[in-house]
């Protein structure tokens, strides 16, 4: 029989502090529960390695607000520490940083000095080329002054032609100012007519649900004042994204061609929903209800 450690009583409180059954809990992080109280247990025997132990704490603490850091350190004692070998194979394969052989930091070193060389050459070889141009072609000033004054005397036969052409652009502005005033009036009311219609339909403990009517698109965007767990599914039940959302960070899901979102969140009330930038109001409070299920259905506008 297995008792709670230190680490397993902070765990706990901090779940139930949250108002969060271990099924909730389960739902949030998608650990499974028998994980979740041998993590609280500090039976760690059971999981699938050392690297699991401390991946499915970490999870733990970010869905009952605790920082996952602080709880590495306070009880590094407790928890198993974890070597590279121990990573999984998909995990060992990712390389975080790529050395650069010594020869070609030599060469990376050198290579600023070699473009400013090339740098230096080439302008001194443009005012070459601009010099030698300038001293076979002496009479380029008078090539120069005889077109200006050709475009001069041109100008003057033009002066005429431009007034006549002005005084009948004026008119017909004049004329047209009437009908793109009329135009501006009716696109304004036909976007007035396509504004979208966002309300809710129902609400009942955490879950509420809205209806969206009145466009064509259905843009989704999920933002984050904290660090809140999000799961984002369609109508159909297939997962689109799954994760913490980093303070300051968005996700973003295109439903237009989908008739349904739904959003499971674990910290409602450090995150923020957008539907096409018009930013949802939840029925239910989410100071009160910290765990909540946003279902949006979408009737495309014909």
């Amino acid at each position: 029989m297995f008792y709670l450690t230190e680490l397993g009583n902070r765990l706990k409180e901090a779940r139930e502090a949250k108002g969060l059954s271990l099924e909730d809990l389960q739902e949030l992080t998608k650990i499974q529960k028998r994980y979740l109280i041998g993590i609280e247990e500090g039976n760690y025997s059971m999981m699938p390695g050392k690297f699991y132990v401390r991946a499915f704490i970490k999870q733990y603490c970010e869905a009952v607000g605790l920082d996952s850091e602080e709880i590495f350190e306070q009880y590094k004692s407790e928890i198993p520490s974890v070597y590279s070998e121990e990573l999984p194979e998909q995990l060992s394969r990712v390389q975080s940083r790529k050395t650069i052989p010594a020869g070609d930091s030599k060469v990376v070193e050198m290579l600023p000095k070699i473009l400013a060389a090339v740098l230096v050459i080439g302008a001194a070889v443009l005012i070459w080329v601009l010099v030698l141009n300038y001293m076979s072609n002496p009479d380029n000033d008078d090539k120069k002054d005889a077109k200006q004054s050709d475009v001069v005397d041109y100008n003057k036969s033009e002066d005429f032609n431009k007034e006549e052409k002005n005084a009948d652009q004026k008119q017909n502005e004049e004329k047209s100012d009437s009908s793109d005033k009329k135009t501006e009036d009716d696109t304004a009311v036909k976007e007035e007519k396509e504004e979208q219609n966002l309300a809710v339909t129902s609400s009942n403990g955490k879950n509420s649900t809205y209806e969206l009517k009145n466009t064509d698109t259905f843009k989704l965007k999920v933002t984050s004042k904290g660090s809140p767990w999000v799961g984002i599914k369609n109508g159909e039940g297939k997962l689109l994204f799954q994760g913490t959302i980093e303070k300051d960070k968005s996700q973003e899901i295109d439903f237009t061609n989908e008739k349904e979102a739904v959003i499971n969140i674990g910290r409602a009330y450090e995150t923020e929903i957008y539907v096409n930038d018009e930013k949802l109001e939840y029925s239910i409070s989410p100071t009160e209800v910290n765990t909540q299920l946003v279902t949006i259905q979408f009737t495309k506008a014909e």
